[in-house]
């Protein structure tokens, strides 16, 4: 397993984060992480409201049904979002939240805390005092942010004493604005707009690791696009990559996030144990600069 260094701190983490979205519909979840475990996927990430609740709930079940240790994994949670209501980075919802987690996940610290989704009302000085509290308090090691900007994440730290280690953004084949942006400076066409800020520079240049969430899926159309007859091209070159670098498509896919020099993590979604499998040995693979650049053209994407 590919290891990267996580933001700022120094400590290894595997590039390949098993994310826990669907950890309540899993109908095996103790063979998920036992394979997840075994193949060197030791970080996992979580929110307080994936399944409301009940998906840290069976991780945490699930886990104690296992031989893995605790302090051999890396535990990461989200919060500030109310589903359907509002976000919140109040100070109250935070601490509430993080405390809910640490019960459901039935462990004394989060080794991450990341703010979900930004807040337009947040009071970065509210954020500081609950992060200061949090972290005096041993219940949470590192925090960082996820879909932020850069600026959001100026404001933040303007207050924030803690470093923002991560930002968790949409990234994968089919979803390639961050790389689109900045291969068409000072141009006219659509791609030049700079949406997301140039959050990929501005991340490498502050150390801050980027944790890529659905990586397999075409947001065009929210659905996966290997093995869609909707993208045929793209699917014939991801097979024809594959068949060189001896994995599959899943695994190319994979490979071809992780080839980019921004300290990326990839979020594998998959309660899959296959998959699984498929997507952390891909981690050693290295693309040629031709392959990589070949596959983002098979995505639809143009050089100008």
């Amino acid at each position: 397993m590919k290891q990267l260094k996580f933001g700022s701190t120094g400590i290894e983490v595997p590039s390949v984060i098993l994310g826990c979205m669907r950890m309540n519909s899993a109908t095996a979840p103790e063979k998920v992480l036992q394979t997840a475990v075994e193949h060197g996927i030791t970080f996992f990430d979580h929110a307080d409201i994936y399944g409301s609740g009940e998906c840290e709930q069976v991780f945490a079940n699930s886990l104690a049904k296992t031989s893995i240790k605790r302090e051999d994994l890396f535990i990461q949670s989200k919060c500030g979002i109310v589903p359907g209501e509002m976000y919140d980075f109040s100070k109250e919802h935070i601490i509430q939240a993080v405390n809910g987690s640490l019960k459901r996940l039935q462990t004394d610290y989060l080794d991450a805390l990341l703010l979900h989704r930004p807040d337009t009302l947040m009071e970065p000085e509210e954020v500081a005092a609950a992060f200061d509290e949090l972290a005096t308090q041993g219940k949470v090691r590192h925090f960082g942010v996820s879909n932020h900007n850069p600026m959001q994440i100026k404001l933040l730290q303007k207050t924030v004493q803690q470093p923002l280690e991560a930002n968790q953004l949409q990234f994968g084949l089919m979803h390639t604005g961050m790389i689109d942006e900045g291969l068409y400076v000072n141009r006219k066409e659509t791609q030049a707009s700079e949406r997301d800020g140039e959050i990929l520079e501005f991340s490498r240049l502050k150390n801050m690791t980027i944790q890529a969430w659905s990586p397999y899926q075409a947001s065009s159309v929210k659905e996966v696009f290997i093995n869609n007859d909707r993208f045929p091209e793209l699917n014939q070159k991801l097979a024809e990559l594959a068949e060189k670098y001896h994995t599959t498509p899943n695994g190319l896919a994979s490979a071809w996030v992780l080839r980019h020099p921004a300290n990326m993590q990839i979020i594998a979604g998959t309660m899959n144990s296959k998959r699984i499998e498929e997507i952390a040995q891909a981690s050693e693979i290295q693309l040629s600069r031709k392959d990589w650049y070949q596959l983002y053209l098979s995505a639809g994407n143009g050089l100008p």
